[in-house]
């Protein structure tokens, strides 16, 4: 079972490669050539977005406000991006790749679908919080974007739902799971994931870890559509 903290440093060397993806995707509009340098600023860039999107909303935030955040000219950053539109465009495909890559990755280590479905949950949350303001900005942002950024959050949204759906349908059809509807069970999960990075701050006055959130979200889940013989796990004893 992955740590967050091993995890964390992980996905930090991820997010580089997936700028060396986004560098290629986006060459013709990138004007600076060099790429070290361009994964180095766009790293820069999608996290003074993310910061500013949280703080003020990303249509009040300004290119002005953003070169004031990164450092970098205004026509330093119209040097990687045209305008507005097409740099959310580049952090939703920074996020759902990354987001894409680590959950597989993570997933397909599992032999026994009992583990896919723990990895899975546990791999969503370390992702929403090693990303946290990209998860808040797809999610609450979502409806002040453009049209097409709308559809793109929530092609990201039902994509990693569709994850859970999979797993949930193999499990069943192996008799390791006793559910009646993989659609609705795959969509409470991902509420109960979503309420992790939405209300951080009810976790954080309590508390409450993240490696402590995952292994009680697991054990209600198993609870839920596994045999109760089948799981011991510590909250067990726990009636309240």
């Amino acid at each position: 079972m992955i740590t967050f903290d091993v995890f964390k440093d992980m996905v930090m060397l991820s997010m580089e490669d997936i700028c060396k993806d986004i560098f290629r995707e986006f060459a013709d509009s990138i004007k600076i050539k060099k790429e070290k340098v361009v994964v180095k600023n766009l790293v820069t860039i999608f996290n003074a977005t993310l910061k500013l999107s949280h703080v003020k909303g990303f249509q009040a935030m300004s290119v002005r406000d953003l070169s004031h955040e990164t450092g970098l000219s205004m026509g330093a950053l119209y040097s990687y991006f045209k305008g507005k539109e097409e740099l959310i465009d580049m952090i939703q495909n920074q996020g759902l790749r990354l987001t894409k890559k680590i959950l597989h990755e993570q997933i397909e280590k599992e032999p026994g679908v009992r583990g896919k479905l723990q990895t899975a949950i546990r791999t969503h949350l370390y992702l929403s919080e090693v990303l946290h303001l990209w998860f808040y900005l797809s999610y609450m942002e979502a409806k002040n974007l453009s049209k097409d950024a709308q559809k793109n959050a929530m092609a990201n949204e039902l994509y990693t739902e569709k994850i859970f759906i999979d797993i949930l349908d193999e499990g069943r059809d192996l008799g390791e799971f006793i559910l009646d509807n993989s659609i609705l069970t795959a969509a409470v999960i991902k509420a109960v994931l979503q309420d992790w990075y939405l209300k951080r701050w009810k976790y954080s006055r309590r508390h409450i870890a993240v490696d402590e959130y995952a292994d009680y979200i697991i054990f209600v889940i198993e609870n839920v559509i596994l045999n109760r013989s089948e799981t011991s796990e510590k909250y067990g004893d726990n009636k309240n």
